[in-house]
């Protein structure tokens, strides 16, 4: 069988319903690569001109001025036909070296193990490990690394199965308390603009700043989203604050609590209030002290609406919403609102939003496969962890080197760029 130039609408009709379907293997996706430097293209097997396998393959020149090729999430074809993986290898293999690279790289949208919430392997569960085993007797090379190091791709994620299920059975009873709170204090979450990424970067400038990795730039989002928006793959959310709204609501509240409080005292003096003196005074300073948390709720309001307008922005978080998955993609929240809880807000109404559009898992994307108290990236697992869902380990990544000798000289050359890279986030922050 031989590698077949795809058209787009051939790829889209192909990668965009199968079973592994990521927005890593979209045409937005390509173009998006393209404007910073990537070639893409559209290659596949087709069998009476239907299409069996196929993938996205990028590629680009490498330091040492020799062609990688690389297929994010991919190849897309049914990894359980070993014959049909052996022969697309081969062909891949063919291509490359064709085509003057050096290795291609691969990370299969694929489970190796099916683990639960605690990471745990699930007996009887899906169980892809003679996969693994055959990539290596393939001859690829596996690319170790903790998320957003060393490989392109985490292989550890987290998402909720959703699978048919309602909202009510899937959203935990912690995750009902806080949403409820929540809303109380007058948290909500809209849908953002192209306009306002500005808005988005500045969180992300926020977030980099105390977690000590370099933001990208406002362009990189801006050709992102319109890479992928048109698509409706592509979207942004905000969890933010009418403080106007919030500011009137406190103080309607506590001319109502002052009224009752003076009719109280009134009530009392006159005797219409049939209650020990004792009994009133302690109800009327519980009543007192609501009316004072209330003062300061004003203050803190007025304070806030001086500085940023009627309306705070809390979070916000940029989705990719594709194939099976509602994908959180990327973003947080600033630190001085964390006691808000804004991001639980967001990820609640697109849980609500996959469920309601029947999309089969809602995937909070990357964590540590490190299930560890003293890993720097646990109290990420453990907030994902507690709106239910499982822990999933992916195939991994791995590279197929054609020409060993500058493959071995591009990972030398790779490792010291990584260093590098380190060295200069450290610096920046």
């Amino acid at each position: 069988m031989d590698l077949k130039q795809l058209t787009e609408e051939e790829f889209r009709n192909f990668a965009y319903h199968h079973e592994q379907a990521s927005f890593l293997q979209t045409i937005g996706w390509g173009k998006l690569k393209e404007s910073n430097g990537w070639k893409c293209e559209f290659v596949g097997f087709k069998e009476e001109k239907k299409i069996i396998a196929a993938t996205m393959l990028l590629s680009k020149m490498t330091p040492i001025r020799k062609k990688m090729f690389y297929a994010p999430h991919g190849f897309l074809l049914d990894y359980s036909n070993l014959d049909l993986l052996d022969e697309f290898v081969s062909k891949m293999k063919d291509y490359v070296k064709q085509n003057q690279g050096i290795f291609f790289k691969i990370d299969p949208y694929l489970m190796l193990v099916e683990r639960d919430i605690d990471g745990k392997k699930v007996e009887g569960g899906i169980d892809n490990t003679y996969i693994y085993k055959h990539f290596k007797q393939l001859g690829f090379v596996e690319i170790n690394g903790k998320v957003t190091e060393q490989t392109l791709q985490g292989k550890w994620i987290y998402w909720i199965d959703i699978n048919g299920r309602t909202l009510e059975e899937v959203i935990t009873p912690k995750i009902k308390l806080v949403i409820r709170k929540n809303e109380k204090n007058g948290v909500y979450v809209r849908e953002g603009s192209y306009e306002e990424l500005d808005k988005f970067k500045k969180i992300m400038d926020h977030i980099s700043n105390r977690r000590e990795f370099l933001s990208r730039s406002l362009t990189y989002y801006q050709e992102m989203y319109q890479a992928l928006h048109e698509e409706g793959i592509c979207k942004l959310y905000f969890a933010e604050l009418n403080l106007k709204e919030q500011l009137d609501i406190c103080k309607e509240e506590k001319e109502k609590l002052d009224t009752e409080y003076q009719k109280k005292e009134q009530d009392f003096k006159e005797g219409k209030i049939e209650v020990n003196e004792k009994k009133f005074q302690v109800r009327q300073k519980e009543l007192k002290n609501i009316i004072t948390r209330l003062e300061k709720s004003i203050s803190e309001y007025e304070e806030l609406k001086k500085e940023h307008g009627d309306i705070l922005t809390l979070a916000g978080i940029m989705y990719m919403i594709h194939g099976n998955d509602v994908l959180s993609f990327i973003g947080g929240g600033y630190s001085d609102y964390l006691e808000l809880q804004p991001a639980y807000s967001i990820h609640y109404e697109m849980i609500k939003y996959a469920v309601e559009h029947h999309y089969r898992y809602y995937n909070f994307y990357g964590i540590s496969g490190n299930l560890v108290e003293s890993d720097p990236m646990y109290g990420v697992y453990l907030f994902k962890k507690g709106f239910g869902g499982q822990v999933v380990e992916l195939m991994g990544e791995f590279d197929y080197p054609v020409n060993k000798f500058y493959y071995r000289l591009y990972r030398i050359s790779y490792d010291i760029i990584h260093k590098l890279k380190k060295m200069k986030t450290k610096i920046h922050s």
